[in-house]
């Protein structure tokens, strides 16, 4: 079988359990989705997701509950059904073993845990492929462009030891800091991969980080392993690309950081600042397009 043939049986599959994650999902329904015998179907899964389908499942309802719980504060019985789980006791003891806390508990009091956020495949494999297939021609794009203010504030982080991007961050720390960042309850906004200035730079640590800010009264609980440091308050200039499919990921960062490379801010009456906070991207999602940001001042402005 062609690997990409097996790629998209797994995405298939991916698919499949994100629509149907609420109901019951049998090998059967997965193989017929993947297009393949069961057995088959289950050993490509396990093969490039490297967990079993069932054991993702679990993982992901469980995730799904977790945010249910830290948002909402339904009732956990409730919780238990609607995720598929038999019973109260059940669900409470995956729970317990998933996140190292019961659910009644994380429900009166959110604490950063570690989420399951799977990926998709097959935006996976065009992402860290090299030459298996031709990327579409570069064309000429729109970019969206507009100053943001952010207020002083802090920044939960996990430093990496040398890694300026991402691939390089994730084989050096993992892949798995997106599901806690994903968990922090207090968060002002989306989880961010960045480059950090010097200044926010650490002895022996990487220029590229992941984490999520916070408020500057944050006293939450800083997960073992990351940083808190201080953010004061700044501009950002926010790059935001066309809708792009999954073939065009490498395009759409590629342009974007072309465009990025040619701004003059000083046109329009600003400079780059980085020393105010790190110049950030968010998780690439084709429907939005690519987004990164990346601090400013305002020229001959009182706050020099």
């Amino acid at each position: 079988m062609e690997r990409w043939e097996t790629i998209d049986a797994v995405q298939r599959m991916q698919d499949y359990i994100e629509s149907h994650i609420s109901e019951p999902i049998t090998q059967n329904g997965l193989a017929r989705a993947a297009g393949y015998s069961q057995w088959h179907s289950m050993r490509m899964f396990k093969e490039l997701m490297g967990k079993t389908p069932f054991e993702y499942i679990r993982a992901l309802r469980l995730t799904k509950a977790a945010l249910l719980l830290r948002d909402n504060k339904p009732k956990i019985i409730d919780v238990a059904f609607d995720f598929v789980f038999d019973s109260h006791e059940g669900f409470t003891r995956a729970f317990y073993k998933q996140f190292g806390v019961s659910p009644k508990r994380y429900s009166k009091q959110p604490e950063p845990i570690q989420l399951f956020i799977p990926y998709s495949i097959r935006g996976y494999y065009l992402t860290i492929r090299k030459g298996e297939k031709t990327m579409p021609e570069k064309k000429n794009s729109t970019v969206f462009v507009q100053v943001v203010e952010r207020p002083e504030r802090k920044l939960i982080l996990k430093r990496g030891v040398k890694a300026e991007e991402y691939f390089a961050y994730c084989e050096e720390v993992g892949c798995e800091v997106w599901g806690m960042l994903e968990s922090v309850k207090e968060a002002l906004y989306e989880p961010i991969g960045m480059w950090l200035p010097p200044n926010m730079v650490t002895p022996g640590t990487s220029v590229y980080a992941q984490g999520v800010e916070v408020p500057f009264d944050y006293s939450g609980k800083v997960p073992e392993g990351y940083d808190i440091i201080d953010l004061p308050e700044c501009k950002m200039l926010v790059f935001q690309g066309e809708p792009f499919d999954d073939e065009e990921f490498g395009n759409a960062i590629g342009e974007l950081w072309e465009v990025m490379k040619r701004y003059k801010p000083e046109i329009y009456g600003y400079r780059w600042e980085d020393r105010d906070a790190p110049r950030f991207q968010l998780a690439p999602m084709g429907y939005r397009g690519y987004i990164e940001g990346r601090p400013v001042r305002q020229i001959n402005s009182s706050a020099e």
